[in-house]
């Protein structure tokens, strides 16, 4: 069994907001299906670190939703920033049963055990701004990570981190964001959310004592990434 992750899947088969219109992503539903399929079998578990939908709520993200059903392996859901139909746990976990959804889960202030991996993660925040409301954001991403992480040092094994906004850029870090990572003892991150020219610039590799990846799935050519065989 494995553990694998990808972000930024950019569905929108209910949505009407096809993603061919930027470079690279023509065709890209079928490209992921196919080398999903090839990396993924049925006992592995896939982490989606952020804007699987473009759907605006989770009637409009259903069709999505089957179609990531339909790929081998569980998933858990990490939210993006345009993860618009992401409500409440409960919401969610309804609406799941509710559509005969088998192996869907949300990583929602909990956290998953994936063989000697605690999955834990958040969406996390913009690096560069800083107004009021950006702080009081950070401030609450932090405290949805250490809930996470706390969930799983209660399964115990090694805390791997999945976030959707990178915790480290070519300009900084979100200090609030690290210090949660340090705290716990987390020495992998992955991270979504940078495309083109940004993800040239991402940051990746070791800084401090964590190592951070950059998922996006049109920087991983839309194929899942292993984490962790077991």
């Amino acid at each position: 069994m494995s553990l694998f992750v990808i972000g930024d899947t950019h569905f929108s088969f209910g949505s009407g907001k096809p993603m061919d219109v930027f470079e690279g992503w023509a065709g890209f539903e079928n490209k992921l299906a196919h080398h999903w399929r090839a990396s993924v079998s049925p006992e592995d578990t896939v982490v989606v670190a952020g804007d699987f939908s473009w759907a605006m709520n989770l009637e409009e993200a259903a069709e999505d939703f089957r179609f990531l059903d339909a790929l081998p392996g569980r998933k858990l859901l990490v939210k993006g920033n345009h993860d618009y139909w992401w409500t409440t746990a409960a919401k969610m976990d309804a609406f799941v049963a509710a559509n005969g959804l088998q192996n869907i889960f949300f990583v929602n202030n909990n956290a998953y055990a994936a063989g000697p991996i605690a999955v834990c993660g958040t969406r996390g925040w913009l690096i560069e701004e800083n107004t009021l409301q950006d702080t009081k954001m950070i401030l609450r991403e932090a405290g949805r990570l250490q809930a996470s992480l706390l969930a799983g040092k209660k399964l115990g094994g090694e805390p791997v981190a999945f976030l959707h906004y990178p915790p480290v850029g070519p300009a900084g870090a979100c200090e609030q964001i690290l210090s949660v990572l340090e705290w716990a003892g987390v020495k992998r991150c992955h991270y979504g959310h940078l495309h083109a020219a940004s993800a040239a610039r991402a940051v990746t590799g070791l800084h401090g004592n964590i190592r951070f990846s950059l998922i996006a799935s049109d920087f991983l050519g839309f194929r899942p990434v292993l984490v962790e065989k077991y």
